[in-house]
């Protein structure tokens, strides 16, 4: 099989998890509703493009390295709602004026939230695809190359520090993604190949490394793109690979 390869490089990155109270949490692994949102926009969808998104969510398979371990940090927001700059329409990453929307609890008081992130990491992905439809592979790599619109990593704070793509080999090919991602070079944290690398941190899907030995566990990363709410359970594994 093939698979686009992405190298994760940014100062914090965020790959949403549950919410609890206020605190965002952040989970160690990119989701699939993640790399399903990150890859529309660079495509120049929109979220009312329901049936599109859905789709490819469902075709999404991937695994993720870690090549650079990353430090954890959260962040303290406060923010006074009811202030004269708050009143104020803002600016999205689409080129548009947007004014904050909501009832009463939205637009009046103090809030505070507790942002969890990943920081100085760098991260090797490889994406694969179920099926035939749109977008496949080369299509994915080409709106990687010239994304519709900025991407992000997680939230729109978590700019990525260079180019996803793979800038040598941005598709690659073996027996299943896991065996791909072992065949990929693990950078440093310069971005070169890091040839006395030891074991690294992997997440892949079961079925694909059932001789592997690792940890399973359930995780909430699917979303109901139609009612635009997190929707769905999946198993990864997760284990250390190499070394």
């Amino acid at each position: 099989m093939k698979a686009v390869i992405l190298r994760f490089d940014a100062p914090m990155i965020s790959f949403g998890s549950v919410i609890v109270d206020h605190h965002g949490f952040t989970d160690f692994f990119p989701g699939v509703s993640m790399l399903t949102g990150m890859i529309g926009n660079s495509l120049g969808w929109h979220h009312t493009d329901f049936e599109r998104l859905q789709n490819l969510q469902d075709r999404i398979d991937f695994a993720a390295r870690w090549d650079v371990r990353p430090n954890r940090v959260i962040d303290y927001h406060t923010v006074d709602l009811g202030s004269a700059k708050m009143c104020k329409p803002g600016w999205t990453t689409r080129g548009e004026i947007e004014h904050r929307a909501g009832g009463t609890g939205a637009k009046y008081g103090t809030h505070q939230r507790y942002r969890h992130y990943l920081t100085d990491g760098l991260m090797t992905v490889a994406l694969g695809l179920a099926g035939e439809g749109y977008p496949g592979l080369d299509t994915i790599k080409e709106a990687l190359e010239r994304p519709a619109r900025p991407l992000f990593l997680g939230r729109k704070a978590c700019l990525p520090a260079r180019p996803l793509l793979d800038p040598i080999n941005p598709i690659a090919e073996g027996p299943d993604l896991l065996s791909i991602l072992e065949i990929v070079p693990v950078w440093n944290r310069d971005g070169v190949p890091d040839r006395a690398s030891g074991k690294t941190w992997v997440c892949w899907t079961p079925s694909e490394g059932e001789h592997r030995s690792g940890e399973s566990r359930i995780v909430y990363d699917l979303r109901d793109w139609c009612n635009q709410l997190p929707a769905g359970s999946r198993w990864r594994q997760e284990g250390m690979i190499g070394g």
